[in-house]
C-alpha cells in the first residue's frame, strides 16, 4: 500500500511539473508589450496614450483631401451642334429626343378684350412667346410649340405680317384665325402656304379633335378658338402637312448669368393707356412672372394682375424676357375713325435689345442675319449672349419708343408710332 501510495504522489508531483511549465509557455507568446513599443517609438508612453479625438484628427486628413477637385463649369449649349435631347429652343434636356423630330407650331394667342379672352391657354407650354403691336393701341402673342404640348392653347386669333417673318425664322407649322385679305395674300403667296392651318368659323364644338384641332369654346358669345397642339400634329399629318425637323441653330445657352449686367429686377411694357404688362424677377423661382394690365388708365395709373394659364391655374412666367427694338412702319396707314392700320415690323438684320435673366439686365443686339435665321443675342464684341436655360418670352417695341429707370432696379418701355 506504501509503495503504491507513493507512486501516485510521484505521478502528482510530475504532473504539476508539467502544468506549470504549459502556463509559462501560453503567457510568453502574448506578452507584446516590448514589440509594440518597437513599432511606434513615436507615440507617447502607453501610461499616456493620445486622446481619441487626435487619432480622428490624423486619419480624416488622408480621406478629405482627395476630394478636394475643381468643381466642373455646367455645360453650355449651342449656337449648333445641341446634343440631341436638348432642345435648341430652351437649352432643356427633354425626356424623349424623339419629341424634337418635328417641326414647331406657331400658334396666335390673343388676350384683348379682358373679359373674355383671359385668363388664355396654354401659353406656359410655349418654348418661345413673341408679344407685339397689332393695331388700334393692342399687341398680340405669337407663340412657339416645340418641346413641349398642351391639351388646350387659345384664344386663337388673327395674323399680322410679322407672324410672316416668324414662321421663316422657326420653319414652324402656322396656326392662326384669319387675317385681313391683304395680309393673308402675303401668307397664302409664301413658300411656306402649304404649312397653314387656317381657322374656319364653323362653331365646331369642343374639345378639339384630329379632323377639327380648333374648336369654339363659346359659339354663343365671342368666338374663342381653343386648340389643342397634338390633334394639330395629327391634323398636320393627315394632311400631308411636312412636319420634318428643321434646322433651328443660333441660341446660346449656359446657366451662369455673364458679367457687366445692371441690376433689372421689374421691367413694364405699355403699348398703350389700355395695354400694358409688368415683369417682376422672383429670386426664389429663379424667373420673371407676368401681370397684365387689368384696368383702362384714364389717368388713375396702371394696375396689374396676375397673368394666369388657365391649363396650369399658375401665374405665367419666363426665364429671359428680351426687348426686341425694330422698326415699325405702316403697310397700311391708319384713317381717323377706323381701325384699319396693318403695321409692318421690320425684324431683319440687327438692331438694339435688352435682355434680362436672373434679376440682371444686360444691353446686347438682336441678329437675323438671313430669312430663315432663327433670332439669337450677341454683345458689342460679336460674341454670343447666353440666354439662361428655359423659356423666352420677346416683347418687340419700335425704335421710338421711350426708355426710362423708375428706380436703380427697374426699367420702363413705352412703345410709340411716329
Amino acid at each position: 500500500m506504501l509503495k503504491r501510495f507513493l507512486f501516485f504522489v510521484a505521478i502528482a508531483l510530475l504532473l504539476v511539473s508539467c502544468g506549470k511549465n504549459e502556463i509559462t509557455k501560453t503567457i510568453a507568446p502574448t506578452d507584446t508589450s516590448a514589440p509594440l513599443a518597437q513599432a511606434t517609438p513615436t507615440l507617447a508612453p502607453t501610461a499616456t496614450p493620445l486622446p481619441p479625438t487626435a487619432t480622428l484628427t490624423s486619419t480624416s486628413i488622408p480621406t478629405v483631401t482627395p476630394t478636394i477637385t475643381p468643381t466642373p463649369l455646367p455645360v453650355s449649349y449651342g449656337p449648333d451642334n445641341y446634343p440631341a435631347d436638348i432642345n435648341p429652343l430652351t437649352g432643356l434636356k427633354v425626356a424623349d429626343p424623339k419629341v424634337l423630330d418635328r417641326r414647331p407650331l406657331g400658334i396666335k394667342v390673343n388676350i384683348v378684350p379682358r373679359g373674355i379672352t383671359r385668363p388664355p391657354w396654354g401659353l406656359s407650354f410655349a418654348d418661345i412667346v413673341y408679344d407685339y403691336y397689332h393695331n388700334s393701341g393692342y399687341s398680340r402673342y405669337h407663340a412657339i410649340f416645340y418641346g413641349e404640348d398642351t391639351t388646350q392653347v387659345g384664344p386663337v386669333r388673327s395674323g399680322r405680317l410679322l407672324d410672316d417673318s416668324l414662321v421663316r425664322m422657326y420653319k414652324s407649322i402656322f396656326v392662326y384665325g384669319g387675317a385681313d385679305p391683304r395680309i393673308d395674300k402675303v401668307f397664302l403667296n409664301s413658300d411656306y402656304s402649304n404649312r397653314l392651318i387656317l381657322a374656319g368659323y364653323d362653331n365646331l364644338p369642343c374639345p378639339p379633335k384630329p379632323e377639327n384641332p380648333l374648336c369654339t369654346f363659346d359659339p354663343g358669345g365671342v368666338h374663342n378658338l381653343i386648340g389643342n397642339t397634338e390633334m394639330i400634329r395629327q391634323f398636320a399629318a393627315k394632311n400631308k402637312i411636312d412636319s420634318t425637323r428643321p434646322n433651328l441653330n443660333g441660341m446660346f445657352f449656359w446657366i451662369i448669368p455673364p458679367e457687366g449686367g445692371k441690376p433689372g429686377t421689374q421691367l413694364t411694357v405699355r403699348f398703350s393707356s389700355d395695354n400694358y404688362n409688368r415683369w417682376d424677377y422672383d429670386p426664389a423661382l429663379g424667373r420673371y412672372l407676368l401681370s397684365q394690365d387689368d384696368a383702362w388708365d384714364q389717368g388713375q395709373g396702371e394696375k396689374f394682375a396676375a397673368l394666369v394659364d388657365r391649363v396650369t391655374n399658375q401665374q405665367i412666367g419666363a426665364d429671359n424676357v428680351v426687348i426686341l427694338i425694330a422698326p415699325h412702319e405702316y403697310f397700311v396707314a391708319p384713317v381717323e375713325g377706323s381701325q384699319g392700320e396693318i403695321v409692318d415690323v421690320i425684324l431683319s438684320g440687327s438692331g438694339p435689345a435688352y435682355a434680362f435673366r436672373d434679376g440682371q439686365v444686360y444691353q446686347v443686339q438682336w441678329n437675323r442675319p438671313a430669312p430663315d435665321s432663327v433670332l439669337y443675342l450677341t454683345f458689342a464684341d460679336g460674341t454670343n449672349y447666353p440666354y439662361k436655360p428655359g423659356k423666352t418670352w420677346y416683347q418687340v417695341i419700335n425704335k421710338t419708343s421711350v426708355i426710362t429707370q423708375p428706380t436703380d432696379k427697374s426699367w420702363r418701355f413705352e412703345f410709340h408710332m411716329p
